[in-house]
């Protein structure tokens, strides 16, 4: 039933994603610098140079890992003048990673204690 629920609300109007796709869209997250990204995001649109003071990464580090973002869909970009800035592409997403953040807050004993969970970025 909840998998009825679920799939019943896909506003996308196409296919639904296979497990694989879904798998990558998610993995993509999976990095701490990316994740980190997308929260900072969530706050509002920003320049690499802004995200790379707020997180203390080189605009280098930053740009890559935005540009991955950007395109598996999680980040939108717009040009204006000489800056781009970068915002969260849809509001789901941004659910998604709070909710994340909340779930891994719950179960932080029982992920601490998992040895099929690599803790290497």
């Amino acid at each position: 039933m909840l998998h009825e629920r679920i799939h019943g609300d896909a506003e996308s109007g196409g296919e639904e994603a296979d497990a694989g796709s879904v798998a990558r869209f998610l993995g993509v997250l999976a990095d701490p610098a990316r994740l980190d990204l997308m929260e900072l995001l969530c706050d509002g649109e920003r320049t690499v140079s802004e995200c790379a003071e707020q997180l203390h990464l080189s605009q280098g580090q930053v740009l890559g890992h935005l540009h991955c973002l950007v395109e598996a869909g999680h980040l939108r970009s717009s040009h204006r003048g000489q800056q781009t800035y970068y915002r969260v592409a849809a509001l789901q997403t941004a659910h998604l990673i709070h909710l994340a953040r909340s779930l891994a807050t719950d179960n932080a004993t029982e992920l601490g204690c998992c040895s099929r969970i690599s803790t290497e970025p």
